[in-house]
């Protein structure tokens, strides 16, 4: 029999994930663990004894989480990670054959190795602004600064690509002289898919990840971000998203209810959206095989049926696109 060491933390995050597409034999595994109350929480799961699905991140395949006892699932590379989605927050757990083999480090986006294309070259019609609403000033700063100055102070970033209009370009130039990080340009397309597209040829070859966000979206906490990036890195593609409030009604072209559509399953879709390179280099190239129009990036793999995975984030990460939206960033920004 197998002894599995679990280290069970509180996270903010999202769905329960098991990293793994190889198939090996079964292995009944007793638990040990020491928790302490400080650092580690232990598992509802297993607790409340209710079943508790797991997806593989490269399978269809799905497990079921049950109490220790007979706790069976796919085991590959020795390493599985397990999360349960919470509406306020998750139980992580980190479960290796070797007690102390998995740590932080080994699930961790290194340094250096994430490219960031910062979407900046929206009109920004609702806005009804003489410019672009990202240029617009949020308490003396431009708001596509917000996120470029969050970006460029993490470790994890390497480069910052910026697609804007060649005339708002001094905006980020001006900034250059205050971050650490690689800045490059790229020119808009017509669609957001194009300038995406155009970002991403400007892209370092070596980049592990690429983090695409809109310039728009200023509040944007820098603990959301580390945490889909790591989702990106394990899963391929991640996007930030939060739970719906509102209850949602399908409607006719007559404006007739079809359908309440159920709340519990609608996330609403926010940036960053995390992507491997090559996953997004094959699904653009189908994109544009297929003549497809998507409405946001994660959308590009989803067309490669690649499982994107939805990291819980905040409501304050707000897109400014209409004066009542900059009111509240401002307020979101004074508390």
């Amino acid at each position: 029999m197998g002894v599995i060491k679990l280290d069970v933390a509180s996270s903010y995050s999202s769905p329960l994930l098991l990293p793994t597409a190889s198939r090996l034999p079964h292995k009944s595994l007793s638990f040990v663990s020491t928790f302490s109350p400080s650092k580690h929480a232990s598992f509802p799961v297993n607790q409340e004894q209710q079943p508790c699905r797991i997806y593989s991140s490269m399978s269809p395949s799905v497990w079921s989480l049950r109490k220790p006892s007979n706790f069976d699932f796919i085991l590959n590379s020795c390493q599985i990670e397990a999360r349960r989605r919470g509406r306020s927050g998750l139980s992580k757990i980190y479960c290796s054959t070797n007690a102390g083999q998995l740590n932080e480090t080994s699930l961790a986006v290194k340094e250096k190795s994430v490219s960031v294309i910062l979407l900046a070259g929206g009109k920004g019609k609702r806005m009804g602004a003489s410019m672009p609403k990202q240029y617009l000033p949020l308490l003396g700063q431009p708001i596509a600064l917000y996120s470029f100055y969050t970006f460029s102070r993490m470790s994890e970033v390497k480069e910052i690509v910026v697609v804007c209009d060649p005339s708002y370009q001094d905006v980020f130039e001006d900034a250059k002289e205050n971050i650490l990080v690689d800045v490059k340009f790229a020119l808009p397309g017509k669609e957001r898919q194009d300038s995406v597209y155009s970002g991403f040829q400007a892209v370092d070859l070596s980049s592990e990840l690429v983090c695409i966000h809109d310039s728009a979206r200023p509040l944007v906490y820098t603990e959301d971000i580390e945490q889909v990036l790591k989702d990106g890195w394990l899963n391929g593609a991640a996007v930030l998203g939060v739970p719906v409030k509102a209850t949602i009604k399908e409607a006719n072209k007559e404006s007739f209810v079809v359908r309440t559509l159920d709340r519990k399953t609608l996330w609403e879709m926010q940036t960053p959206q995390v992507i491997k390179p090559d996953l997004l280099r094959k699904g653009f190239e189908l994109v544009k095989r297929e003549c497809l129009e998507v409405t946001d990036d994660v959308s590009i793999v989803e067309h490669l049926k690649h499982p994107v995975f939805i990291t819980e984030g905040s409501y304050t990460n707000i897109k400014v696109t209409t004066p009542d939206d900059l009111l509240l960033a401002e307020r979101i920004l004074n508390l």
